[in-house]
């Protein structure tokens, strides 16, 4: 499998990503600054890391979803390309339209991070099939814009085409449904709030999130 990670002024969670999609494919992935306009033919994963994009001005992601890649995102995107998009990264899915919603400021206006709970909602997708349907894993946040919110017609939709993919077992900072992370109609995008990558070493606490990139496999 071979994967791009996007790389934007801000973005602090590049090298993160790229670890430990090397730990699971086994190859080094394409590091893909800003300012490109395409990506490499054979690419079989983009991802968005967490950060700041662009320092988060005008509201997060909001500069990043203008920027010469996302052209080339969008179009991979349509030809079934996987994009995971992690924290700033899901952020920047809203701003472009691969993912309905937004993310909004916490409910208590505070920056969030730590280790939370999460149910695994859906584990047929491409970023989920190792998981089990309702498995509890816990996984790191570090965000401050990180409540999602659609309107109800959304949501539902959402919730009967079982696009939710991941759920705050307590709802940490105001989500609508609690949803952590959703996927888009055809599949092949996941935005998530929190941070897999965080959660593939046991040195760093924890390995929950190895199996979404053992996922990304087939």
């Amino acid at each position: 499998m071979n994967a791009a990670v996007l790389v934007f002024p801000g973005s602090n969670c590049d090298r993160d990503m790229a670890v430990a999609l090397e730990a699971v494919t086994g190859k080094k992935p394409h590091m893909i600054w800003h300012g490109d306009s395409s990506l490499p033919n054979d690419i079989d994963i983009i991802a968005i890391p967490g950060g700041f994009s662009y320092g988060d001005y005008l509201r997060s992601g909001a500069m990043a979803a203008r920027s010469h890649i996302i052209d080339a995102v969008i179009s991979a995107a349509g030809k079934g390309v996987k994009i995971l998009g992690v924290c700033n990264g899901f952020q920047i899915l809203t701003e472009i339209g691969l993912l309905p919603g937004v993310l909004m400021r916490n409910q208590n206006i505070e920056f969030i991070c730590k280790d939370v709970p999460l149910t695994v909602r859906q584990s047929n997708s491409a970023f989920t099939s190792k998981y089990q349907d309702q498995e509890a894993i816990t996984i790191p946040v570090a965000h401050h814009d990180g409540s999602y919110f659609a309107d109800n017609e959304t949501l539902d939709r959402l919730e009967d085409d079982n696009r939710i993919a991941f759920r705050y077992a307590g709802n940490i900072n105001g989500s609508a449904r609690h949803i952590a992370g959703i996927l888009n109609a055809k599949g092949n995008v996941l935005g998530m709030m929190p941070h897999p990558e965080r959660a593939v070493d046991p040195k760093h606490g924890g390995t929950d999130g190895l199996k979404l990139f053992e996922s990304l496999l087939g």
